[in-house]
């Protein structure tokens, strides 16, 4: 049997996207598509067993239904160089194999993270982990990226110097900042890229973590287009309400009008039984 291959993500592969300043991501290597995600529900090891409009059905029902196993089939691997601060944030996805570059062996480069002034701001008062919308002065912002470069050169110099004194680079490295970059190769199956993706593409997700999952997210869609729908229709813009929440909604709902909403849409039918499903039946107004 030959590898699955898929067209479009074969001419990007090994593509280097930037980010940041002096960051990027790369698709080193892909395993399956849409195709092994149909095999894999179908255990079946045939090429082309449905059409593309049934195996694109199967695919929604999968990830509408939260069928995790058969995404897990397809594989994607990455070349990343981030700042370490982003890679911090990263680490915190458990669910992906990476090797990432080690300052006890390697001796680091003088590459350092400095933001665009426009993303210089000052603390959320609402978002305690974020930064506010509000502009700051220029001047504010010139000398916080003259404080930033000035602590950046005051390390590196130390970092060099202790090098150039054949100190052990495990010791030499400890005062880098956050802001130097790393790099790595990260591995990470299609059900956990889009766990990543759906976090990392919110909006309140952090800007220099955010751009990465852009670039990721338009590579995933080209080795898993099919699949790649159904994360954006079902998981990425879908929401999902608490049990209160959603009595409030109820007891404000035309239920009537819900339903001519229903036949004048497009949706298919066994999606406007699922959505009705969904719903308690509606209190029998004959017992008030």
């Amino acid at each position: 049997m030959t590898r699955l291959t898929v067209e479009a993500a074969d001419a990007l592969l090994g593509r280097e996207y930037r980010v940041l300043d002096k960051g990027f991501v790369r698709l080193v290597d892909y395993l399956g598509g849409d195709a092994r995600i149909v095999q894999s529900a179908r255990v079946s090891y045939q090429d082309g067993t449905k059409t593309v409009r049934e195996d694109a059905a199967l695919i929604d029902y999968l990830v509408r239904h939260k069928h995790t196993s058969p995404l897990e089939q397809v594989v994607l691997t990455f070349h990343l160089k981030m700042p370490i601060f982003v890679a911090r944030q990263w680490l915190r996805h458990r669910t992906a194999r990476l090797n990432e570059i080690s300052g006890r062996y390697s001796v680091m480069r003088d590459e350092f993270f400095l933001p665009e002034a426009h993303e210089v701001r000052r603390q959320s008062v609402l978002n305690k982990q974020g930064r506010s919308d509000e502009e700051v002065p220029a001047a504010l912002q010139r000398r916080t990226l003259e404080l930033l470069q000035a602590g950046q050169i005051d390390a590196y110099t130390g970092y060099q110097e202790l090098l150039d004194e054949d100190v052990a680079r495990e010791l030499a490295r400890v005062n880098l900042p956050l802001s130097l970059y790393t790099e790595m190769y990260w591995q990470i199956d299609l059900h956990n890229l889009f766990h990543f993706l759906r976090l990392r593409l919110d909006a309140h997700a952090q800007t220099e973590i955010r751009v990465y999952a852009e670039v990721m997210a338009e590579l995933a869609r080209a080795v898993a287009p099919l699949a790649y729908e159904a994360f954006e229709e079902h998981i990425l813009h879908a929401k999902t309400f608490s049990r209160a929440e959603l009595e409030l909604l109820l007891s404000a709902l035309d239920r009537e009008g819900l339903e001519r909403a229903l036949k004048a849409s497009a949706m298919r039918k066994t999606r406007q039984r699922e959505l009705l499903d969904k719903l308690p039946p509606a209190p029998d107004k004959t017992l008030v």
